[in-house]
């Protein structure tokens, strides 16, 4: 039978398109099989971190379920308002309009257990002062906290709890003197009531002292990470990329995005031991506030009219104030004086002084060469103890 023509035209135009449309698979196939990896090479060629199972992963299943949440409760006293204490106001109101002085307020915070006695690790302002300290563990179980020892300095502290014959979890401690800028770092904690985080990051910096890292307050060469640290992180584990505690999550940088510190772990094993006796960790100081100073510094300072002080065109360390009561007062250093030598060696910088006063040790002389204007003065200072803590 003979087709009409539009219709033949029309079956032939589709067709050929069906036979084009098949070549053009055919060809895609054809291309896939011959430049294309298998799915096994796909797999195979992925690093074995960003396989399912990562190394994050793997540490975290190593040493997270050592990491405890702490929470703590401690009584406050607030002084009465004196409009209360008015007899006038007594006479007329009585007792019930008084304010209560004492206010209980509760912190949280992260630690992890190094001893299968129980004892924790965690920071001093975690647990300093707190009248009762709760701990938990991963998996829900719950304990009574005791502080055995704090240091603020260094802000590291040591919580024991009686696990009465139940096993627990134990962090496996590394070696933070080992660590290299660029290795991985490991943040586990609980941030902001959130339990067992887990931030991921790099190590930023290592020896960063506690002076340029903000924080005048405190003795420590820090690691610096930009591994997430947030409130409730402090006293959690920094961990390494084998799963290995590195240093201790103790403060952030609140001018700063992605700026973390943390205590080395080494340090605290250092302190291990003092501070789960109660004993005073021995923090020699000889009490003066110092920058450092060039010869340029100080020249652009003399040039300046508004300068409170002309100091010596020399390096060294400019005393900006010496505290009372200190072995710096004691000796006769004063204000505007540059260190220039300390135990007979040349100094420049505060850092180097101070962990010259750290060896030197408590009660001890540290003797230190001064410039006073055009005048070199030689002194003695006997080291103490740091009465702040």
């Amino acid at each position: 039978m003979k087709l009409p023509t539009g219709l033949r035209r029309t079956i032939t135009h589709a067709l050929a398109t069906f036979l084009g449309v098949m070549l053009g698979f055919s060809s895609l196939a054809a291309v896939n099989a011959q430049n294309l990896p298998t799915a096994a090479a796909d797999l195979a060629r992925i690093p074995p971190e960003m396989t399912a199972e990562s190394f994050v992963a793997k540490a975290v299943a190593r040493t997270g379920a050592a990491v405890v949440r702490i929470d703590t409760e401690a009584i406050i006293t607030r002084p009465n308002s004196p409009f209360f204490d008015d007899p006038f106001f007594q006479e007329f109101f009585g007792e019930q309009f008084r304010v209560p002085t004492q206010q209980r307020v509760a912190g949280q915070g992260s630690g992890f257990i190094i001893d299968g006695s129980g004892l924790i690790l965690t920071n001093a302002h975690v647990v300093d002062n707190a009248d009762k300290v709760t701990v938990t563990l991963k998996d829900g179980r719950s304990f009574k906290g005791e502080v055995r020892g704090t240091d603020e300095i260094t802000d590291l502290a040591v919580v024991k709890i009686n696990p009465q014959g139940e096993k627990l979890p134990v962090a496996v401690l590394g070696n933070s003197a080992s660590i290299q800028v660029g290795d991985w770092a490991i943040a586990v904690g609980n941030p902001v009531g959130l339990d067992n985080t887990v931030t991921l990051g790099i190590i930023s910096t290592i020896g960063r002292s506690a002076a340029k890292a903000g924080i005048p307050d405190k003795r420590i060469d820090f690691i610096q990470t930009d591994a997430a640290i947030n409130p409730g992180n402090s006293g959690g584990p920094l961990l390494n990329a084998q799963g290995e505690v590195i240093g201790i999550n103790t403060a952030i940088r609140a001018d700063a995005m992605g700026i973390g510190f943390a205590i080395p772990i080494d340090r605290a094993k250092q302190l291990q031991a003092t501070l789960e006796s109660g004993q005073k960790v021995a923090h020699p100081y000889i009490g003066v506030q110092m920058v450092n100073l060039t010869p340029d510094l100080a020249r652009a300072n003399n040039q300046n009219p508004n300068s409170p002080m002309i100091v010596p065109e020399v390096s060294g360390i400019l005393v900006v104030k010496v505290l009372p009561n200190t072995p710096a007062e004691k000796a006769g250093i004063r204000r505007a004086d540059v260190i220039v030598k300390a135990n007979n060696q040349p100094v420049s910088d505060g850092a180097e002084l101070q962990e010259m006063v750290e060896k030197t040790g408590i009660g001890q002389s540290l003797p230190l060469r001064i410039r006073r204007g055009e005048r070199a003065i030689d002194l003695t200072v006997i080291t103490a103890q740091m009465s702040n803590q």
